[in-house]
C-alpha cells in the first residue's frame, strides 16, 4: 500500500509520519504542497506542524493549497484520508471535517503524553483497535480546543463520528473532550494527538499509533 505524505511550508512531523508509515509496513509517497499529483496513492495522511506559520487561522491556507483540490476530489472517490494536528485543522478548514479547532482553554502551548479513548472502532483508520480501548498518545498543540456548535455535536454523537476521546482531563478544553472525528461514511479521520510519535514502545510511550496505520492496511485489503 502506498500512503501519500503531505508537506506544507511549516509542516514539522512530516518526516515522523514517513516512518511511521515506513514502520507499518507500507510506501511512504512525499507529496508537495504545491503539486496537485497524488502520485497515485492508496491513502493520504495530513501530518502536523504550523502549515504556513498558521497565519490567519491554523489550516486556513494550506485548505487552499493545490494538493487539496486533488485530495478533495480523491475523498469523494473513498479515499481515507488522515489529519493529524495541523492536518485536524486543515481538513476542518477544507469542509472534510465539521467544526473548528481553536487556541487552547488556558492559551498555553500544551505537550505530554495523553490517554484517549476509542469510541469508534469501524472507521478506515480504528478498525484495529476495541471500542472503548485506551491508547497513550503524545500531544502537543496550542490551537487544539476543538467546537462545534449545538447541532453539530449532537449529530456527531448521535452518528458515533466521535472517534476519540480525553481521558484522565481533558488537555485543552475541547468540547465533550472530544480529540478526534470522523466523517460520515468514516474514511476522513481527524485527531489532535500524534499518533505517529507513539510506533514504539522504547522511544515514545506506546506503540498504540500502529493502530491507526495497520487499520487502514486492512482497509486497503478488504476494499
Amino acid at each position: 500500500m502506498r500512503i501519500g505524505v503531505i508537506t506544507f511550508p511549516g509542516t514539522l512531523d512530516d518526516v515522523d509520519a514517513v516512518r511511521a508509515v515506513r514502520y507499518a509496513g507500507a510506501e511512504p509517497v512525499e507529496l508537495w504542497h504545491a503539486d496537485a499529483e497524488l502520485k497515485g496513492v492508496d491513502a493520504v495522511i495530513v501530518p502536523g506542524g504550523f502549515s504556513y506559520g498558521d497565519y490567519l487561522r491554523a489550516g486556513a491556507i494550506a485548505r487552499f493549497a493545490p494538493v487539496m483540490g486533488s485530495v478533495l476530489d480523491a475523498v469523494r472517490g473513498g479515499m481515507p484520508v488522515l489529519g493529524i494536528c495541523n492536518g485536524f485543522q486543515v481538513l476542518c478548514e477544507a469542509g472534510l471535517l465539521p467544526g473548528a479547532l481553536v487556541r487552547n482553554e488556558g492559551l498555553h502551548f500544551i505537550c505530554r503524553d495523553q490517554w484517549l479513548r476509542v469510541e469508534n472502532n469501524g472507521t478506515a483508520w480504528t478498525t484495529r483497535f476495541d471500542a472503548g480501548a485506551e491508547i497513550l498518545i503524545p500531544l502537543k498543540n496550542i490551537d487544539g480546543c476543538y467546537v462545534a456548535d449545538e447541532p453539530t455535536l449532537d449529530r456527531l454523537e448521535g452518528e458515533g463520528r466521535v472517534v476519540f476521546r480525553y481521558v484522565d482531563g481533558n488537555p485543552n478544553g475541547s468540547r465533550a473532550d472530544i480529540a478526534g472525528i470522523t466523517s460520515a461514511n468514516g474514511r476522513v479521520v481527524g485527531l489532535m494527538p500524534h499518533p505517529e510519535h507513539a510506533i514504539d514502545a522504547l522511544t515514545g510511550p506506546s506503540d498504540d499509533g500502529l493502530g491507526l496505520l495497520y487499520s487502514v492496511l486492512d482497509a486497503a485489503v478488504t476494499a
